[in-house]
């Protein structure tokens, strides 16, 4: 990582995952080609499960080339650190300028990267567990009906699961002062 003062550790790129809406799923295909999709992506501890359709692109890619990895953003927002007659200011002073590329004309950001091999699930006890995972990231009101869902519908599914090998995670972030905060915190793999 180049920007090693955003570096964040595991455990944020954990939270992260767990309030993404879905991850983009990036592999290679059969013609050395990358291809990479959204997915409803949902973690339990250091595996993130998602699921198919039973046959398609990523299904055949999965099957011949696992080696994957899912990006996720998590919170991004353009910072308000300044009042209109500061950014006048900034916009006529040449020496204040640079601060209209820093601070003005950016984002904040956070985001983590997940690597590692897809394995399709195929023990029924695990497939149902990778399902519970997903469903109760996103329609956690409605577990009440997950096993009566799942009876109906898990034999028409692929589930996969995703081992973390390496995990990264990174953030942009300014405090109420309008300076950046600085939180090099060491990555594990």
């Amino acid at each position: 990582m180049r920007r090693k003062d955003r570096e964040m550790n595991r455990e944020f790129g954990y939270q992260v995952m767990d309030k993404a809406r879905f991850g983009v799923v990036s592999m290679m295909d059969e013609n050395n080609q990358p291809y990479g999709i959204p997915l409803s992506v949902a973690r339990e501890g250091n595996a993130l499960y998602f699921h198919s359709a039973m046959e398609g692109k990523k299904v055949d890619i999965f099957a011949g080339s696992p080696s994957v990895s899912i990006v996720f953003v998590g919170d991004v927002k353009v910072p308000e650190l300044y009042r209109e007659e500061e950014l006048e200011e900034m916009a006529k002073d040449e020496t204040k300028a640079s601060l209209l590329i820093r601070k003005v004309f950016t984002t904040e950001f956070e985001s983590a990267m997940a690597r590692g091999r897809v394995e399709k699930v195929t023990s029924e006890e695990e497939r149902l567990q990778g399902m519970k995972v997903i469903c109760n990231k996103f329609t956690p009101t409605k577990m009440a009906y997950f096993e009566a869902a799942a009876k109906a519908g898990l034999y028409r599914a692929n589930v996969y699961k995703l081992e973390m090998e390496e995990v990264t995670a990174k953030r942009k972030k300014y405090d109420a002062q309008g300076n950046e905060i600085k939180q090099a915190a060491s990555v594990e793999s």
